[in-house]
C-alpha cells in the first residue's frame, strides 16, 4: 500500500467504493466519472505505478477479472460490447497512478468515440519503427 494512493485505499477498505468483483491478487469497482453505464476498474491489490512496473501475477489476475466482468456487462446490462483500457503516464490520461485497467461497456448509441481517426500509415516508416522495436 501506498499512502495517499487513491486505488491503495479503496483496496485497504478505508475509501468507500462499490466493489463488485475480486480474487486474491485484484479487485474490481465502479468508476465514479463512468464513461458509459457499467464502467469499472479493476485495479491489483498490491501498489506500482502502472503495468511496467507490476508483477506478472498480479497483471494476470487483473486481466482474468476484467475478463470476467467484459461478459459480465455483456450479458447483465444488455452492453453491444467493451472497450478495455490500460492508461500509461499522464501524456495517456492516466490520472491515478495505480495500475488499473478500465472495463467500458459499450452501447449502439453511446457517445464515445475513437480519439483517432484511422488511416493508412506510411509503409517505410511502420517498417522502420519496427526494427527500432524488435
Amino acid at each position: 500500500m501506498t499512502e495517499n494512493c487513491l486505488f491503495c485505499g479503496i483496496v485497504a477498505g478505508t475509501i468507500p467504493s462499490q466493489q463488485v468483483a475480486s480474487n486474491e491478487r485484484a479487485i474490481a469497482f465502479m468508476d465514479i466519472n463512468p464513461a458509459t453505464r457499467g464502467h469499472l476498474l479493476v485495479v491489483p491489490r498490491e501498489h506500482a505505478t502502472d503495468l511496467r512496473e507490476s508483477a506478472p501475477e498480479d497483471l494476470i489476475a487483473a486481466t482474468l477479472l476484467a475478463q470476467s466482468l467484459v461478459g459480465r456487462v455483456i450479458e447483465r446490462l444488455d452492453a453491444d460490447g467493451a472497450n478495455l483500457l490500460s492508461c500509461i503516464g499522464a501524456d495517456a490520461w492516466q490520472s491515478v497512478f495505480h495500475t488499473h485497467l478500465h472495463v467500458i461497456p459499450r452501447y449502439k448509441d453511446d457517445p464515445l468515440r475513437l480519439p483517432w481517426h484511422p488511416t493508412s500509415g506510411d509503409a517505410d516508416a511502420i517498417t522502420a519503427t519496427a526494427a527500432e522495436l524488435r
